[in-house]
């Protein structure tokens, strides 16, 4: 009876112990937007781009944790991937505004300290995201916008660059797309929804955000998240991706989130911070949080998608699009890249 028992503990051990190493320990997960591409659109050619910059970001991303440095460098890394490539819609590939012009956002938190940094309408950073760190590693300040930013970024030794350098022809032709069809809506509706249920709302070039979570050796987390913002947008239109708390947030209690979609509900969901708010005060898990927060978007007309990750490594990337651009790196190096559901 005694060898039964014994045997019985040494098979429930082997069991937990199986389970166990088989759970995935993620160090970093990334976004490049939710919803800009339907598969319907996608080639083979496009989908194989998108792909290897994902892959090219994370590694550059895992190769800063891997030599010991902090999230904050992993995440800075991956991200100047992504503004770098002109197939997302932040740095090199940010969209164009009414005006015809780029203008950028971006925010960065550390999750050991609750530091943070933002920019805001800049239109000569090559690298937002460096502008955040700077704001918040530099300054007494949090958030910086349009020319003050750009000056500030200059000061600090970041590179700067002519608008020019901004300009794709995807974007432009997508900003021509955006002001037909939004002159043919006017036409149609007058400010009804009809123009909506007549197909005319295009997510092809709209949206679009780039973002990174990462945990490093010692087990901290930070959270960033670069933007183009909203193609054809007016009057100085800033979007949730530089607000800390609706568009990026990150606490080593709870989690690192960055947003990406319709920014004006993230904002008013204030969901970023939702998400770390859910799991310290209800104890709930990175997954569960994230999608109450998401679903929350999704009631009141949004859509999107998320990341997150928490400090045991486990991830979240929850949208309610077609797809989203996506990828994480476990510990040992796996990466997982995907776009559609």
């Amino acid at each position: 009876m005694k060898i039964s028992k014994l045997f019985a503990i040494i098979l429930i051990s082997l069991f937990t112990l199986n389970v166990a190493a088989q759970q995935k320990k993620y160090v970093m997960v990334i976004h490049g937007g939710a919803g800009t591409i339907l598969k319907k659109n996608m080639t083979p050619e496009k989908e194989a781009a998108y792909i290897a910059v994902l892959t090219k970001a994370l590694q550059a991303g895992y190769a800063q944790i891997k030599k010991g440095k902090t999230s904050l460098d992993a995440v800075e890394a991956t991200i100047h991937v992504l503004e770098d490539d002109p197939h997302f819609n932040a740095g090199k590939g940010a969209v164009f505004t009414h005006e015809g012009k780029n203008e950028m956002d971006a925010a960065i938190m550390d999750g050991k300290t609750l530091m943070a940094g933002a920019v805001a309408g800049v239109t000569t950073i090559k690298n937002p995201i460096s502008a955040a760190r700077a704001v918040m590693e530099k300054s007494e300040h949090v958030m910086m916008v349009g020319a003050g930013a750009d000056q500030f970024a200059k000061e600090a030794g970041l590179e700067i660059v002519d608008p020019k350098y901004f300009w794709t022809q995807e974007r432009w032709d997508g900003l021509q797309q955006a002001i037909k069809e939004d002159s043919t809506k006017a036409v149609l509706d007058h400010g009804s929804k009809k123009s909506d249920l007549l197909g005319i709302k295009n997510h092809d070039y709209k949206f679009g955000t780039v973002g990174c979570v990462a945990l490093d050796q010692a087990g901290n987390l930070a959270a960033g998240t670069s933007t183009g913002g909203m193609t054809n947008k007016k009057y100085g239109r800033v979007g949730d991706a530089p607000i800390i708390g609706a568009g990026t947030y990150c606490n080593n209690e709870t989690a690192g989130i960055s947003c990406t979609g319709w920014g004006e509900f993230y904002i008013r969901n204030v969901v970023a911070k939702t998400i770390s708010d859910l799991m310290e005060y209800k104890s709930l898990s990175v997954v569960e949080a994230s999608k109450i927060a998401l679903d929350k978007v999704g009631k009141m007309g949004g859509d999107g998608g998320l990341i997150a990750l928490d400090r045991k490594g486990n991830i979240a990337m929850p949208f309610n699009t077609e797809g989203m651009y996506r990828g994480a790196i476990t510990v040992d190096g796996k990466i997982e890249v995907s776009i559609y559901k």
